[in-house]
């Protein structure tokens, strides 16, 4: 098993609500059956109907009025783990998409207010853009 810290609190400078978000990476997406009753125990809830339009996930969350963490447990090496790694790293290395993205949550939480669903659909396509950037092959023979 292994715990990234991913989401806008992981980069740092990026504006963010207070919401941590944590992607366990897990062998096989069956084993997060025996993580339940577990991360219960620690005050997590297990969402099991955002499997629908997730199904590569499984998520969790805890929190209060003030802050609130959000557990996304997936395969190891997966496509989501990748992305999620992919984004969150590029954030991190480049401060101009860090201004950028800020800017346009700005916007869009203006835009949205509570309308969690519809501020996450208006953010996806920065979200793919710097993905795919990020997970392009670079072609390190130009380098030597």
């Amino acid at each position: 098993m292994v715990i990234e810290h991913i989401g806008s609190t992981a980069v740092p400078g990026l504006g963010a609500k207070p919401i941590i978000d944590i992607m366990v990476g897990v062998r096989q997406l069956a084993d997060a059956r025996y993580c339940i009753a577990p991360l219960a125990a620690i005050g997590y809830e297990y969402v099991p109907q955002f499997e629908d339009e997730m199904p590569e996930r499984r998520y969790f969350r805890k929190g209060s009025q003030t802050r609130h963490f959000h557990l996304h447990m997936v395969e190891r090496g997966s496509e989501f783990w990748q992305r999620h790694l992919a984004f969150r790293d590029y954030l991190c290395a480049h401060p101009e998409a860090v201004r950028e993205y800020e800017a346009l949550k700005r916007r869009l939480a203006s835009r949205y207010g509570t309308d969690r669903e519809g501020y996450t659909e208006a953010k996806t396509k920065f979200i793919r853009l710097i993905e795919e950037i990020a997970m392009r092959p670079t072609d390190r023979s130009k380098d030597g």
